[in-house]
């Protein structure tokens, strides 16, 4: 059996239309949408409104950490962009659907599939096509093993789409209960699994996950959401866990096999 993961694909639809060749499943692991990409400053749908220099400007104060002002300059520029009448609901909804309708067609049979942080949970079943199975704390087997999945990420000063809090995050953590492969959207709660190199920041690691791989002893945590981890695996007890993300940069699946 070959399974075939990605995570992060942040709009890279060329590349996901050939990540499940020779694999008998594709799992994604979210972030379908690119909103902004911190490497290449051209791409995404802020940029598609606001232009490369503002997308550039957001880029280094949120790696400055400086949130205020990040979240002051994106207020200035949606103020600007209501002003002409475009409500901003309206404007991503849009872009967010040109994106999904190119990614989902482009996800092979079969697909299993949570949700990213970046992502909107309530337009995937318009997109989601009948070889793509959704899975958010839910149980599904593959090949003799079983997989869990829980998407979304913790709630953060960036409000990204979907955020929730620690409890409701918990509650799907265990709803999943034991598995062979655990796959989520943001890694454990472990220090180097969650430190961005080039971001330069801690992105929100799940306590709840944490604890469910020291007490279930899954043969695989999989996850994505930081892009550059200082540390890629780490093993945890009997867990090998796994940054499988980006996708966006790398355009190369995580191959798992037995």
């Amino acid at each position: 059996m070959r399974v075939h993961v990605v995570s992060d694909v942040h709009g890279n639809s060329r590349d996901l239309a050939t990540a499940g060749d020779g694999a008998d499943a594709l799992v994604c692991l979210g972030d379908l949408v690119l909103f902004l990409d911190y490497a290449d400053h051209s791409r995404g749908i802020f940029p598609d409104l606001f232009g490369a220099a503002n997308a550039a400007a957001l880029v280094e104060l949120r790696t400055d950490r400086r949130f205020d002002e990040a979240r002051a300059l994106g207020r200035r520029l949606w103020g600007e962009l209501d002003r002409t009448g475009a409500g901003r609901e309206s404007v991503i909804e849009a872009a967010v659907r040109r994106q999904y309708a190119e990614l989902f067609a482009a996800f092979p049979t079969p697909t299993y599939a949570t949700y990213g942080n970046v992502d909107i949970p309530r337009l995937w079943p318009e997109y989601a096509g009948d070889g793509t199975t959704v899975l958010d704390g839910q149980r599904v087997e593959i090949g003799g093993r079983v997989f869990g999945f829980v998407g979304g990420g913790l709630t953060t000063p960036m409000s990204t789409p979907y955020e929730i809090s620690d409890e409701e995050y918990a509650a799907k953590i265990e709803a999943v209960g034991e598995v062979d492969v655990l796959c989520t959207h943001i890694p454990p709660d472990v220090p180097e699994l969650c430190y961005d190199t080039v971001a330069r920041r801690f992105e929100r690691g799940s306590a709840a996950l944490l604890h469910a791989i020291r007490t279930t002893r899954p043969r695989y945590s999989l996850f994505g959401h930081v892009h550059q981890p200082l540390a890629r695996r780490v093993r945890l007890g009997a867990t090998e866990c796994v940054n499988v993300g980006h996708f966006n940069a790398t355009g190369t699946p995580y191959v798992l096999e037995w």
